[in-house]
This record gives structure tokens, C-alpha cells and sequence, in this order.
């Protein structure tokens, strides 16, 4: 896998372990009544309340499996930890092709510390490499695909209609019982009004909706989050590079709500921000 193709799958691992940093945007949340029981509760409903119940839960233990396929070859990552829900931090060790890295997401920035060998890769001999993910989202529709918005997958659920919304039937899982819905995100959401971005996203994805599927408990919380894309190479690639599309299915599962998770940055002194680099190196495909 080349690196271009490798840097594209090791970004949906950014995106897999942020998914439950989705600090609630105004505060509110629903309590485990017996309206919240998704058998209650008409699909659409029933997803679109998911986030503000799982946010009310306040943290929980999480584990992602992901794997992506490009250039005919496969690399598959294998990772738990922790997250608060309701202030968006999270903490995941992440363990890929033999090397591990330990992730955090503090505050809208992600911090990456890879181990062993992998230690040199760090710029400036630091320990810790810095994304943040506002910056990429200013430097247009190149930025965001690589990284995206953690809190972005569950709070684009909160608008989805009942068009968009299909319950398949309940699912045991590691003895929870849960209800299963499959649910086509509108690009339109993930865009925020922005027409450009929205074409392009289009043509990444290669249709007009995000596929995914989600596992909600008797309390109407996210158990488990599949997602299963395929994004095509963006335009300015670089000549005679591999240029094929990344085909990813990342699975996310919560457990044991109210668990600790204080999670803090890594000290500025540790780490080197690699932000514009990645803006640069996906814009060029090298």
C-alpha cells in the first residue's frame, strides 16, 4: 500500500476513535424513561434521540475495529479506551500491522503517540503528533477528508428523517439487548451548507447519502456504530502514483456507561503539530 493510500486508511482510524466525542450542543438530555425503549419509539425518533441519550450517560469504555482496502491490499486496526461524551475527550491505544498507537481527542484536537519504532516518525524528535481538526476543516474539502469532526458522525443523526431510517429488528450484544437501524446520512448534512464541499464529498463517496448502521440498548443509547464507505482518490493526485479508492468498515462498541475517563492533552513541550503537513500531503497525494 503506498503511502498516500496507507496515510488515507490510518485517517479512518482518527475518524473510528472520535466518534463518541459528541459534547451535546445544548446541554440537554433524556433519561431512560420507557418512551426512550426504541421498540416505543418510531425509527426515525428513535435515532435522532440517540445522541442526547448516549451524551447523558456522561462517559463510557469504548473498543473500534476498522479495516481498509486500497491498492488490493488490507489494513485492519483493533483498538479500545475511553471516552467522556458529554465534553468530547476520549482516549484509545490503537493497534495496526504490529505497530500501536496511542491516540487522545482533547478539545478538538487529536494527539497521536506511536510506539517502538515507530517513534521516529514524529517531527522534531517529539513524542506527541497534533492534528487539529478545526484548522483542517478551514482549509477546505482536501483537509476534511482526511480527518473529519469526531463529534460529526452522532450529530448529524440529530436531523435525519424518516425517509432516511430503517429498523431491522433487535440483536443481543455481549448480553445487551439492543434494537438495530440502518440509516443513509444526506451528504447535504455532513456539509454544513457549503456547495463546494458538498459536490466533492459527493464524488468521494460516490453517491449522495453515508451508510451506517446503528445498535441502540433499551435506553435509546448508541451501542454499537458500523460505517462501511468507499472515499475516491480527490483531484491533484500525483502522476504515476496509485491513485485507488479506500474502501473502510469501522465498528464502534460503548460499554460500561458512567466508567472514569478523565483525559487530558499531552504537554505542549511533547508534541509536534502535523496539521498543515497532512493538508499538504493529501492535496498532493504523496
Amino acid at each position: 500500500m503506498s503511502k498516500a493510500r496507507t496515510g488515507s486508511a490510518l485517517a479512518v482510524l482518527v475518524l473510528a476513535a472520535g466518534l463518541t466525542g459528541c459534547g451535546s450542543e445544548d446541554g440537554t438530555g433524556k433519561g431512560g424513561d420507557a418512551q426512550a425503549r426504541p421498540s416505543a419509539t418510531p425509527p426515525a425518533r428513535a435515532v435522532q434521540d440517540a445522541y442526547d441519550r448516549t451524551v447523558a450517560a456522561g462517559t463510557a469504555k469504548m473498543a473500534v475495529t476498522t479495516k481498509a482496502v486500497a491498492d488490493g491490499q488490507t489494513l485492519t486496526a483493533h483498538g479500545s479506551g475511553v471516552a467522556d461524551l458529554k465534553n468530547g475527550t476520549s482516549r484509545v491505544t490503537l493497534t495496526s500491522q504490529g505497530a500501536t498507537v496511542e491516540q487522545r481527542v482533547v478539545d478538538g484536537v487529536v494527539y497521536q503517540k506511536p510506539s517502538g519504532g515507530q517513534g521516529g516518525t514524529v517531527p522534531g524528535g517529539k513524542t506527541w503528533m497534533k492534528i487539529d481538526l478545526a484548522r483542517l476543516t478551514k482549509k477546505g474539502s482536501a483537509g476534511r477528508s482526511q480527518v473529519t469532526d469526531p463529534a460529526e458522525p452522532v450529530r448529524y443523526l440529530k436531523g435525519v428523517g424518516s425517509a432516511h431510517v430503517t429498523r431491522l429488528g433487535t440483536q443481543t450484544l455481549d448480553g445487551t439487548p439492543t434494537t438495530r437501524y440502518r440509516v443513509s446520512v444526506p451528504v447535504s448534512a455532513l456539509t454544513s451548507g457549503d456547495a463546494g464541499q458538498e459536490r466533492e464529498l459527493r464524488r468521494q463517496l460516490g453517491g449522495s447519502s453515508l451508510p451506517v448502521e446503528l445498535w441502540l440498548d433499551e435506553q435509546g443509547r448508541l451501542r454499537q456504530e458500523s460505517v462501511r464507505l468507499t472515499l475516491h482518490p480527490l483531484k491533484g493526485t500525483t502522476p504515476g502514483q496509485a491513485n485507488a479508492a479506500v474502501t473502510s468498515t469501522t465498528v464502534l462498541r460503548l460499554s460500561d456507561y458512567g466508567t472514569g475517563a478523565t483525559v487530558t492533552a499531552p504537554p505542549a513541550g511533547d508534541t509536534a503539530d502535523v496539521t498543515d503537513k497532512m493538508t499538504r500531503t493529501r492535496a498532493g497525494d504523496s
